[in-house]
């Protein structure tokens, strides 16, 4: 063998045993607890439980203003963002027709005012020559008649006029409150005709200053919302903005979508800038409980598994920790262990962490109140503030694990 060959032979061997020994060490090595996982001190403080959902701002009074006659609009008084008070003008229809109605009806009620008069005559004589035994009492009886019904006919003719009359000045379309024009939907020219359902013509906010927020909840957290709750929102004009809210209402009817059940919750609340404007989407946030000086674990915490080398030892030791009842447990967590056996549902209020023992893990079983999906209160349990609980591995020692793939020799 050449001596050139020998020497890369013996340079792969040298490196493959290197490459070997380094292996060996890494794999031999074990980090402390402190330097492979993340952790995180216990503490004591506040906490908010909120539940979410988005919803529609709208005017607290939103006028439809519609028309009882149908004509031809002549006039436009007022447009968009305008602000009118209760009785103004604001668009007039072509009232031609509905006047030569009106003058007609002024023209019926001479007419027959005229032959009301000459019924009264005619009783006064009737009456007269019956004194006299001149005529009969059936001709003084018709004479009577003949008043009454004259009368009776100009009271018809005197309806007729105001009929007409009122249905003259509705083609002068008036506001009925004050407030803001926000939306308009006829245009000069166009026709509006009211049959059986009233066209809407103008739309009418009473009030931007106070407005209110029709929002869906969901029916898993409508049994946690009560009226005057305090409520958080956001809308997208404002995104660094929070403005307050109140819960006013809970509607009773629920929408079934997909079959999924949400109830209308309506928020009210002060609009002073009037920069809240009709139809914009707000973020709610509902604050439906809060706890005051408890102990508060991460959720990150809650939610972390150690990896096993056979992925079972773990595993097992979690199974313990959470079947384990925590010192001192609320009733509530004792009536979820009422069934044993391996058709029993887990208790959903009990969590497991895991703390650092010496140079090993040690799981502890704990009862779990509120959360605001942060931080979850802790009931009871072996915890105490200031323990350190391991909320993930160390990137660091994750990416320095030896690889499960050995150096090859050749």
């Amino acid at each position: 063998m050449k001596p050139i060959v020998k020497k890369s032979l013996f340079a792969l061997i040298a490196l493959a045993l290197i490459g070997g020994g380094i292996q060996w060490y890494r794999s031999s090595a074990v980090l402390a607890p402190e330097q492979r996982y993340r952790l995180q001190a216990v503490d004591r403080g506040e906490l908010t439980q909120t539940v979410s959902a988005n919803g529609t701002l709208n005017p607290v009074v939103l006028v439809n203003v519609g028309t009882q006659v149908s004509g031809t609009v002549t006039k436009l008084y007022v447009d968009f963002n305008d602000t009118v008070e209760k009785g103004q003008p604001l668009l007039e229809l072509d009232r031609s027709l509905l006047a030569a109605q009106a003058r007609q009806s002024a023209a019926s009620i001479g007419n027959i005012a005229a032959t009301l008069d000459l019924a009264r005559a005619n009783e006064a004589r009737m009456k007269s020559l019956f004194a006299q035994e001149y005529v009969s009492r059936q001709e003084l009886e018709q004479a009577v008649q003949a008043r009454k019904s004259a009368e009776a006919q100009l009271a018809q003719a005197r309806a007729a006029a105001d009929k007409d009359q009122v249905n003259l000045n509705f083609t002068t379309i008036r506001s009925p409150v004050s407030g803001i024009v926000v939306d308009r939907v006829v245009d000069l020219g166009q026709t509006v005709a009211a049959s059986l359902q009233t066209p809407t013509l103008i739309k009418i906010a009473q009030d931007l200053a106070e407005m209110r927020i029709d929002s869906s909840f969901a029916e898993a957290d409508i049994g946690k919302i009560k009226p005057g709750q305090k409520v958080r929102f956001t809308v997208d004009a404002f995104p660094n903005r929070q403005f307050n809210g109140e819960v006013q209402q809970i509607r009773l009817n629920p929408t079934t979508t997909q079959n999924v059940v949400t109830y209308n919750v309506r928020v009210s609340l002060q609009n002073p800038e009037h920069i809240l404007l009709p139809g914009m989407t707000a973020y709610v946030s509902i604050g439906v409980a809060r706890r005051d000086d408890v102990l508060l674990v991460p959720n990150a915490a809650l939610r972390f598994k150690p990896a096993d080398a056979d992925g079972k030892g773990d595993a097992k030791a979690d199974e313990k920790a959470a079947d384990k009842p925590a010192p001192n447990a609320s009733p509530a967590g004792e009536q979820k262990r009422n069934g044993e056996g391996k058709g029993r549902k887990r208790d959903t209020s009990s969590g497991t962490v895991y703390v650092v023992d010496g140079k090993e893990l040690k799981p502890v079983g704990v009862q779990l109140g509120i959360t605001d999906n942060r931080n979850t209160e802790v009931v009871s349990g072996d915890l105490k503030p200031g323990d350190k609980v391991v909320v993930g591995e160390n990137p660091a020692s994750v990416s320095g694990k030896p690889s499960s793939v050995g150096m090859r020799l050749f």
